[in-house]
């Protein structure tokens, strides 16, 4: 018997001519999809994983595209962030509108850099920086001037072949750009002094200090607050750098490559030499000074070479760095074995700064990380913690090769860098832990932050046609590995390296290696356009079915492999409508769609409540099995809260307990997969899929289910608590996660009941813990409701770990994302706590990023949460531009509430855009933002 999936699929964005449409130069659609019997309907998301964010990529650099209104730019001006002022010599002219940049308005540079030569003089007071520049022409008899990018620098002098420049007549500078008006044909040399003032710059970006430290980041335009430069990624060069400074107060001195020469200079200074063989972008380049120390090991690659590996920290940190040690390691084993990709020089350096924009940076052999992403014992670093830091080490070390060997032409390709990256890191973390659980969360993800960016003002294709800042493309990537299949994958990869190494090249690039692969059997052809959507047939007991063949498309298609029956196949979509007709299906099937979310879409389909709880019941794909139940949770919570909102009575659906009940007894399921099934989506999430959000009825919703389960489940999770409880030494392995998550997901269900019994348990177990993942687990679950004890736990963690900056992170961002009543008096307060630094991005984030996660404070009806958001955006807008543009876009959608709260948010943001001296970053996403 034959059985028939139809699905209409009408256009969706990501069809587009060149591949999935993103290699296309044209413009992304949305269309409507209609619904048939058994159908799918597939509604993109552009991008998915936020792992490093950057929002500070051109002029302006933040997360949109520039459309600046002159009626609003006329009530304000702009200023350069906490650095010296603009030296005499810099006309600043009056301030010009940002101009758009587009895609194809791309044009190779005129000049090309060969090597680059810096010396640093650090100074407490003032860095002197010193380039001497091999310049070559891009294109043979060019005679154009040579513009160079600069911000916030004194030029001390100019030469061009050792003959000094003379302003307005040689060359001309303002407060963005110097440019060499006349140079010399054929290969020159180019020399530049600047002064600078790290100890000033707290928008650390460029070279700046930190704790006393000196410090770079380059991505994407910090360069060009070190030296005038061609501050461009297609722009190649290799780097020698020559660092001098006080050898008591900075005894460590690194930068990218080999250490070529070290020694001692008159005055108690000395100097290192550290050359670069590979060449770079500048947004590669880094630099370290200061008082650190480090453990150090080795790898043995798979050719022999010895790579000694040293991760720096100050002294008192690091017995913390042995996980990232081993994290490390077992990346550089990983690359080896999965994609043959190995380790090219003798040294690799980790740097852990405390103060720094971004999670980590790849730069060359130089890694420089935020604390929190390297420093971890069992005592003060979760579970999270720990997964986190294996996980980001990885992706910045996969660097190596895809961004640094190959790196982007331009910062449209980013996708080509960082989706592949995310791409890779993803599958060493499922190689390393729980595949399914893996994806889970990773799918979570892309649909807490990505979906609703798409639905919002700063949406964006995979690669933009103008600026914009996004981590794109990891989906995209799968998707690929899913059309050619691993072994085609992992050979298309082999050609890219092969062709590419050394270069900044594009997504077309890419793609070009990949497709080149040979073409899998029965599929002569590899379509430009498709989805690609991962199918099996579920029989009445629960089994897969058999797949022996499909017809489409007027094609029979047999389907084996090796032999051996197929169970799951994956369906092309890439017209309007397609119809795939299964044969020899003895009975009526219940199909399992979009297993292991092969294609990065949102699916609506005609699957009944019935088919649903029999998915979560039996479905062998663990990830379908999960989305079945947070399918039927969806549902549930959208009609829970229609009732809320017409004030009637609510009450739980009793097939969704046992169902939920099923999943806790299930002792044959992973526990980690078992705490993820049975925790409910997020008010975000639900918020997303309403016509007019309600954070109100969102959270009393929620509130009500969550307790109601407690309530019906409390012997079950009762028993499940105390049968995963363990007296044995913290070991970060799945199996010990799993038990932990599963266990404090019980807990902080019983916690919601706030009873005498389930808050005395909470705290035991708060007391009892020899780990800050239960320790801080059980803090979480007794501090969902205020009250006395509330307060006091939370006094008692911080008076316990208040000599731990990280802890006290984790203590700002709890408080921060409180649901309790009220909590923006208890945030504003924390503001002034003398833990609390609003120079420290981590804190930032921590507090007031926490804060505009509760929605149902953010949002409150009485304005008090956009009033506090609004007031800490300008104070920290004159630091740190970059945090402040990732704190605005908060109110990126206020459009989706109700007319009260939208007028109150309008206010907030028309105050934003009318201040004077606001930044380009903040007033990009502000202006965006009101202008939706």
């Amino acid at each position: 018997m034959a059985r028939r999936l139809i699905s209409p699929c009408q256009g969706s964005g990501l069809l587009n001519a060149g591949f999935l449409g993103v290699f296309s130069s044209h413009h992304y659609h949305r269309l409507p999809l209609s619904s048939s019997h058994r159908s799918s309907q597939l509604k993109n998301c552009y991008l998915p994983n936020l792992r490093k964010e950057v929002s500070h990529w051109t002029r302006p650099a933040t997360p949109s595209l520039s459309l600046y209104s002159a009626r609003l730019a006329s009530k304000r001006t702009t200023c350069s962030v906490a650095t010296e002022p603009p030296p005499s010599t810099t006309e600043e002219p009056e301030m010009n509108l940002p101009k758009e940049i587009f895609l194809k308005e791309y044009k190779k540079p005129d000049y090309l850099f060969d090597s680059v030569n810096l010396e640093f003089q650090l100074g407490e007071d003032k860095t002197i920086v010193a380039s001497k520049i091999a310049v070559s022409p891009g294109t043979e008899g060019t005679s154009s001037p040579l513009t160079l990018h600069g911000r916030d620098l004194k030029l001390l002098s100019i030469k061009v072949n050792g003959k000094d420049l003379k302003v307005s007549e040689d060359y001309t500078v303002d407060s963005r750009h110097l440019t060499v008006s006349r140079p010399p044909g054929g290969t020159f040399n180019l020399e530049i002094v600047t002064e600078i003032y790290p100890q000033l710059n707290t928008s650390l970006e460029g070279l700046y200090k930190s704790t006393g430290n000196f410090c770079t980041q380059c991505e994407a335009e910090g360069f060009r607050k070190i030296t005038y430069f061609q501050d461009r990624p297609d722009v190649m060069a290799t780097y020698t750098c020559r660092i001098e400074a006080d050898k008591t107060l900075y005894p460590v001195l690194l930068s990218n490559g080999n250490l070529i020469e070290q020694g001692d200079l008159e005055g108690g200074k000395h100097y290192a030499l550290w050359e670069d063989p590979f060449k770079k972008p500048s947004y590669l380049f880094a630099l370290v000074a200061g008082q650190l120390d480090c453990r150090e090991d080795s790898f043995t690659t798979c050719s022999g070479r010895k790579v000694t590996l040293r991760i720096w920290t100050p002294g008192q940190d690091l017995a913390k760095t042995a996980h990232a040690m081993y994290s490390l390691k077992a990346a550089m084993k990983w690359d080896e074995e999965v994609f043959g990709l190995e380790y090219d020089l003798d040294l690799f350096n980790i740097v852990v700064v405390p103060d720094f924009n971004m999670g980590a940076m790849e730069n060359k052999s130089l890694n420089i990380f935020q604390s929190r992403l390297v420093l971890a014992s069992p005592e003060t670093a979760t579970d999270g913690d720990y997964a986190a830091i294996l996980g980001v080490v990885g992706h910045e070390y996969f660097h190596n090769w895809t961004g640094n060997r190959v790196t982007c032409r331009d910062w449209f390709q980013l996708t080509l860098k960082e989706g592949l990256t995310v791409f890779r890191d993803q599958e060493f973390s499922s190689d390393l832990g729980c595949r399914t659980v893996k994806r889970i969360a990773d799918v979570s993800k892309l649909r807490t932050y990505q979906f609703p960016q798409d639905a919002g003002p700063m949406a964006h294709p995979i690669r933009p046609h103008s600026w914009t800042i996004f981590i794109p493309g990891a989906e995209v990537v799968r998707m690929y590995k899913t059309m050619f299949g691993a072994s085609g994958f992992r050979k298309g990869m082999d050609l890219y390296f092969q062709r590419h190494d050394g270069q900044a090249v594009t997504c077309e690039d890419f793609y070009a290696a990949i497709q080149e692969v040979p073409p899998t059997p029965g599929q002569p052809v590899k379509e430009p356009m498709f989805i690609p959507i991962a199918v099996g047939l579920v029989d009445s007991t629960g089994k897969d079915m058999p797949l022996t063949s499909i017809y489409s498309d007027g094609m029979l298609q047999s389907l084996t492999s090796d032999g051996q029956p197929v169970f799951t196949t994956v369906l092309q979509f890439n017209k309007k409508e397609e119809e795939f007709i299964f044969n020899n299906i003895p009975e009526k099937p219940v199909p399992s769609l979009l297993r292991g979310y092969s294609a990065p879409v949102r699916l609506d389909s005609d699957l009944t409540e019935s088919d649903l709880f029999f998915l979560l019941a039996n479905d062998s794909d663990e990830f379908n099995r999960w989305e079945a139940g947070q399918v039927l949770s969806r549902k549930l919570m959208l009609s829970l809260v229609a009732d809320f909102q017409q004030q009637k009575t609510l009450a739980l659906n009793p097939k969704f307990v046992d169902g939920l009940r099923s999943i806790l007894r299930n002792t044959s399921l992973d526990k980690e997969f078992i705490a993820k099934a049975i925790t409910l989506p997020g008010q975000g999430e639900i918020m997303d899929m309403m016509p007019v959000a309600d954070p109100d009825a969102v959270h009393a919703v929620r509130t009500f289910i969550k307790k109601e389960l407690a309530l019906q489940l409390k012997d079950d999770l009762l028993s499940t608590v105390t049968n995963n409880r363990s007296s044995e030494a913290y070991t970060f392995n799945h199996d010990s996660m799993a038990r932990r998550a599963l266990k404090n997901t019980c807990l902080a269900y019983l916690a919601s009941l706030n009873e005498p019994d389930t808050t005395e348990l909470a705290f035991i177990e708060y007391k009892s813990a020899t780990n800050m993942t239960e320790q801080f687990a059980a803090l979480a679950a007794l501090s969902q409701n205020p009250g006395q004890v509330r307060d006091d736990t939370l006094l008692d963690f911080y008076n316990k770990w208040q000599h731990d900056y990280l802890v006290v992170s984790k203590w700002f961002a709890l408080q921060a994302t409180s649901d309790i009543p009220g909590n923006v008096a208890n945030v504003q307060k924390l503001l002034g706590h003398p833990a609390f630094d609003m120079r420290n991005p981590n804190k930032v984030y921590s507090l007031i990023g926490g804060f505009c996660g509760s929605p149902v404070n953010f949002h409150a009806k009485d304005g008090s949460g956009y009033k506090f958001l609004g007031e800490v955006v300008l104070q920290l807008d004159k630091i740190n531009p970059q945090v402040a543009s990732r704190m605005v876009s908060a109110f990126s959608r206020w459009r989706r509430y109700d007319e009260s709260r939208q007028a109150l948010a309008k206010a907030q943001l028309e105050m934003i855009v009318s201040a004077n001296g606001l930044s380009e970053n903040v007033y990009e996403i502000a202006s965006k933002s009101l202008a939706a």
